[in-house]
């Protein structure tokens, strides 16, 4: 049953994608913020988008959190729109830049010293933006990424991404980490998405509720000695993007190297709340993150 329905799905995507090509970027914006609003509570039940909505902001009234989700279903529905363009973005094919970035002489400085780093951010704006900005200011990157449960549409998106976001693609597993560990051994630096509940974590605590939270980069840190970078990206007015590289995480280091491990994931999951905190309606909270 589930072959049938990932069929189906992916055929509408597809078609949707050959028409947004026909009919622009400027119209499909608006259709597929349109669409998205009008059928996003197929995808996810409301109650898990507002029982998450409820655990940060527990003071908002149901005014408040109608507002906010529909504000997130239409910056879900203009990402889902920009996927079949990232070909304009990617070679700045528009009438004027696109995204406003601060934070360069951090990537200056990474570039000076020759030595990989991490960087990390949050499903916020159209994250695809980041691993691609990175790459086109001269950063040696690899991204890490979850397929897609829907076999028909992920070579696809792989494809995109392999194609205008980031050459360098690795899959998340046992496989992907260890191609992942050659990939810094090499001198090159990753980048992933750290706001979601994975299997391979710890609960660590997420706006002040134990939560399920990868460990991967605080590992890494702490083996290899390398500096976690936060990018905040958000989506601004008509648009436009702003991309903010912000300077590494610290914690006080000792002798304890599980210790460290968590002290560096806390502050990872704090420093994603802050990125959540400045624009709760550009978050996917779609997820359930404190399963």
């Amino acid at each position: 049953m589930k072959v049938v329905k990932y069929f189906f799905e992916a055929l509408v995507i597809y078609i949707l994608f050959f028409l947004f090509r026909i009919f622009g970027i400027k119209f499909s914006r608006k259709f597929s913020c349109f669409l998205v609003l009008k059928i996003g509570f197929i995808f996810r039940k409301k109650k898990i988008i507002r029982n998450n909505i409820l655990k940060v902001f527990k003071e908002y009234s149901d005014l408040e959190i109608n507002n906010l989700i529909n504000k997130m279903w239409s910056n879900y529905g203009l990402t889902f729109a920009e996927y079949i363009f990232l070909d304009k973005f990617r070679f700045n094919k528009f009438k004027q830049d696109h995204i406003e970035i601060s934070g360069k002489e951090i990537i200056d400085n990474i570039k000076k010293k020759g030595k990989p780093v991490i960087f990390i951010s949050a499903h916020l704006g159209n994250f695809e933006l980041m691993a691609m900005e990175l790459e086109k200011k001269g950063i040696n990157l690899a991204t890490i990424y979850r397929p897609l449960n829907n076999f028909f549409l992920n070579p696809f998106m792989v494809y995109l991404r392999k194609k205008y976001i980031c050459t360098k693609q690795i899959k998340k597993g046992l496989i992907g980490t260890r191609e992942t560990i050659n990939y810094l051994k090499n001198n090159n630096s990753i980048a992933l998405m750290v706001d979601q509940r994975v299997g391979e974590s710890e609960r660590c605590p997420f706006f002040n509720i134990p939560a399920h939270t990868t460990t991967i980069p605080a590992q890494l840190a702490v083996k290899y000695d390398l500096e976690i970078i936060p990018i905040f990206l958000e989506r601004q007015k008509d648009n436009f993007f702003k991309m903010e590289i912000q300077k590494p995480i610290e914690y006080h280091k000792t002798e304890n190297s599980d210790e460290n491990k968590r002290k560096i994931t806390i502050e990872i999951n704090k420093t994603i709340e802050k990125m959540i905190l400045r624009n709760p309606s550009q978050w996917i909270w779609t997820h359930s993150r404190w399963k």
